[in-house]
């Protein structure tokens, strides 16, 4: 059983910035593509981003050039960098490995 583990969401001003992690447990890992999704209220799972084994990385249009995700290997875990936070980007940010979904972190932009 593959188990992910997320931190780091939270209320913040717009213009912020906040950093998510997911620690991954009952897997290589490092063989396996991992991405970030993630669902606002009456709105569809959308993905974010996701980084290959190898350390390709694919953004959304709506966040190319604010967000970063990357992996520690070492670690077994993935981050999303989140930069210029706008109200728009308040959602359930979820992490998604080939076998399991993380149970999910709110991140709220708002004044």
């Amino acid at each position: 059983q593959v188990q992910l583990v997320e931190s780091g969401g939270g209320l913040v001003q717009p213009g912020g910035s906040l950093r998510l992690s997911c620690a991954v447990s009952g897997s290589i890992f490092t063989i396996y593509t991992m991405a970030w999704y993630r669902q606002a209220p009456g709105k569809q799972r959308e993905l974010v981003a996701f980084i290959t084994s190898g350390g390709n990385t694919n953004y959304a249009d709506s966040v190319k050039g604010r967000f970063t995700i990357s992996r520690d290997n070492a670690k077994k875990t993935v981050y999303l960098q989140m930069n210029s936070l706008k109200p728009k980007d308040t959602a359930v940010y979820y992490c998604k490995h080939p076998d399991n979904w993380g149970q999910g972190t709110q991140v709220t932009v708002s004044s």
